[in-house]
């Protein structure tokens, strides 16, 4: 019988990279500690790395907020 997918939580996520951010323990002991693959584990860090400029941009969020108090008025 196959196992079933395992899904994570984007806060897990978060742990598990920002620990392989902080480059104390190597990619494999954070794969065993988390018990996830070290593709995994680098897979997300690149996302990250990637997308981290999303984090701090809010132009989207500005316009949305911008539109939403032109209806009000």
């Amino acid at each position: 019988m196959r196992q079933k997918r395992r899904n994570f939580t984007a806060a897990f996520k978060t742990k598990v990279v920002l620990e392989a951010l902080k480059e104390r323990k190597t990619i494999q002991q954070l794969a065993v500690k988390f018990d996830v693959h070290p593709n995994q584990i680098t897979t997300w860090k690149k996302q990250v790395l990637s997308n981290g400029g999303a984090a701090f941009d809010n132009s989207d969020s500005n316009s949305e907020l911008e539109k939403t108090l032109a209806q009000l008025d």
